[in-house]
């Protein structure tokens, strides 16, 4: 089973649970159905919202621990080179 799948079996029924909660189908569990009409309809933004934060600190923590590899940097530093060179020879400026 591909991760894709996996997520897909997991997800799909979330979203149907959730639909059926926020149309009234179920009754959400643990909390009133006055607190829930008020927290049901904002979770889908607030979801985008940890998304969007969690994507941006995860690509912030991999650029300052980029310079942590020297490895990597160089390798990077030569494979830009490389490639630049490989352009150059084809009569393509890059600068």
């Amino acid at each position: 089973m591909t991760r894709a799948t996996r997520q897909l079996t997991v997800a799909i029924p979330l979203v149907l649970l959730y639909l059926l909660m926020l149309l009234g189908v179920l009754p959400a569990p643990v909390v009133s159905e006055q607190t829930a009409s008020a927290i049901l309809p904002v979770i889908p933004f607030w979801l985008l919202v940890s998304f969007g934060a969690y994507s941006l600190s995860s690509l912030g923590l991999g650029l300052l621990r980029f310079r942590d590899c020297p490895e990597a940097y160089e390798s990077l530093l030569a494979e830009i080179s490389q490639a630049k060179n490989e352009l150059r020879d084809k009569g393509v400026s890059v600068d």
